[in-house]
């Protein structure tokens, strides 16, 4: 009987990630063995992915002296990190000791297990508050990746911890990385390459199968299962492979399964090729799944913009830290706009039902002195676009949104109100001087800009330990000679994810990556 291929098994029926994890749970029968195949090339490293996770891992093993090959399949390296805002949560940083911000570990873990609904690995999340400054100093210092003097606050966290780098975009970290490891010769970048499985000597990962000259194919239903585009190629991995290929966030069939709510025409900030190949072929080595169907939505995307776009920083850092969010309908406020990312998702479903069509979108107002308290490029982009609104006073805004003048001019009034008092009696917002610098919604022109959820990020993935090694579910120990970092990992952010802290575990977990494979 003809062996079936992890393509073949999907295509049988509609299951779950948990049914195909126990459906191969007792063997390794359908794997490539070493001795059946001839490698046409051979590194020391083979890294699956060319984001933040994928890049820091690269670097670091090229410090130790190691020949790497990063294989990348779209045609532009970076995937989602390129079209990240570029911020990072860094407990304990320089900048906050210069504004007198305390932090600590205590406080770091409480934070992330607030939002991560308890779900954390909190071994991990220690690591990264050990090691995170030593990730920023390195980009800072060797890498050369500039940062504004400061620190931000970010959703979710009691206190600012996060930092920015000054062109308020991941490519920020992105392009010097990439210069670095292009400027390095025991290192190549392989684009357009799409990484199919692994190989393996017994139950060690020495390789990968992947196809060269591959074209993704965003108009098929599944790019992994139909595309059979590209030439293949068997790699070798002296030391071993690290995957850091990102999250599923664009696989409507996989996150589907997962989340059945999260219906496929439900839009995603991620390109398009974040999809769910690599994981699958991680668990089809023996990789331990975790809280796959824990997938978080941004509450800041617009809904008159593609993606990410161009407004979601604006509205985040302007308008929820400074300003308000608004139920157009009622002119009043709905929520804490500093709470968590599902609080605030769920909110805004909720104000959004009142329209007929679903429709009924969240207006977010700040004033100029919360657009001069951030990065200028947070607002001019999104102004320059359309997807922000300037307007000289609160009446026009009004009007430009049909919300009800009077409720609505009440409201701005009770909030400022609460400014000065360093208090939210409605809804909890933190608002003492430390945290909103005594900025109300009162200082013109005024910015406007809507907002919808769109899915963001998945926490679920494969598990690993402190040193980055993948854990297999067959012999609750590491996989020898595999390794992953970064969103393709679950369990470190748990249910819920604190604003910038994808960045902190891409980073930590990548260093940590190259530095023990």
């Amino acid at each position: 009987m003809e062996k079936m291929s992890r393509r073949d098994l999907l295509k049988m029926s509609m299951v779950g990630a948990s049914a195909l994890a126990l459906g191969s749970i007792n063997s390794n029968a359908d794997t490539i063995k070493s001795n059946e195949v001839k490698f046409d090339e051979e590194y020391d490293v083979v890294i699956i992915g060319t984001g933040f996770a994928g890049s820091m891992a690269a670097l670091q093993a090229l410090k130790r002296g190691l020949k790497v090959a990063l294989i990348e399949k779209m045609g532009r390296a970076g995937g989602n990190s390129v079209i990240n805002v570029g911020n990072m949560a860094v407990p304990n940083n320089a900048f906050q000791k210069a504004e007198g911000i305390k932090d600590s570990k205590e406080l770091f873990i409480a934070d992330c297990l607030k939002d991560g609904v308890n779900l954390n690995h909190v071994d991990l999340l220690s690591v990264i508050y050990d090691r995170a400054n030593e990730a920023f100093e390195y980009l800072k210092s060797t890498v050369g990746v500039e940062f504004v003097a400061k620190c931000i606050s970010a959703s979710g966290h009691s206190i600012k911890r996060a930092v920015q780098v000054k062109v308020a975009s991941g490519s920020g970290y992105i392009q010097p990385m990439h210069k670095m490891i292009e400027a390095n010769p025991n290192a190549i970048i392989k684009k357009r390459t799409k990484f199919d499985e692994f190989v393996m000597e017994g139950d060690r990962v020495v390789g990968i199968k992947c196809r060269e000259n591959y074209k993704f194919d965003s108009s098929l239903a599944s790019d992994d299962l139909e595309n059979t585009g590209g030439d293949v190629k068997y790699i070798k991995a002296k030391n071993g492979v690290i995957l850091a290929a990102g999250g599923f966030s664009s696989d409507k069939w996989f996150r589907a399964q997962q989340v059945p709510y999260l219906k496929t025409n439900i839009e995603t900030v991620s390109q398009p090729g974040a999809t769910a190949g690599a994981l699958l072929a991680a668990m089809d080595v023996g990789a331990n799944p975790l809280l796959l169907s824990w997938i978080q939505l941004n509450p800041y995307t617009n809904p008159t913009e593609k993606g990410f776009g161009t407004s979601a920083v604006f509205t985040n850092h302007c308008s929820n830290d400074y300003g308000l969010s608004i139920n157009p309908k009622t002119g009043k406020r709905f929520m804490n706009e500093h709470a968590g990312r599902k609080i605030k998702c769920d909110a805004i479903f909720k104000v959004m039902a009142e329209g007929a069509n679903n429709d009924n979108y969240p207006v977010n107002i700040c004033d100029q002195a919360a657009v001069d308290l951030n990065n200028p490029l947070y607002t001019s982009k999104g102004v320059e676009s359309g997807s922000i609104k300037k307007f000289n006073t609160l009446e026009e805004l009004a009007k430009a949104y049909n919300i009800p003048v009077e409720p609505f001019l009440k409201t701005v009034s009770d909030f400022n109100g609460y400014v000065k008092a360093e208090k939210d009696p409605e809804f909890g917002k933190p608002l003492k001087q430390a945290d909103v610098h005594g900025i109300d919604v009162s200082k013109p022109p005024f910015y406007a800009s809507l907002s919808t959820p769109k899915i963001l990020y998945c926490m679920g993935g494969i598990q690993i330990n402190e040193k980055a090694q993948v854990i297999s579910r067959k012999t609750q120990k590491p996989i020898a000679g595999l390794y992953a970092a970064g969103e393709v990992t679950g369990g470190i952010q748990g249910g819920g994810r604190l604003g910038t802290m994808s960045m902190s575990d891409c980073m930590v977990f990548g260093m940590i990556a190259g530095e023990n494979i």
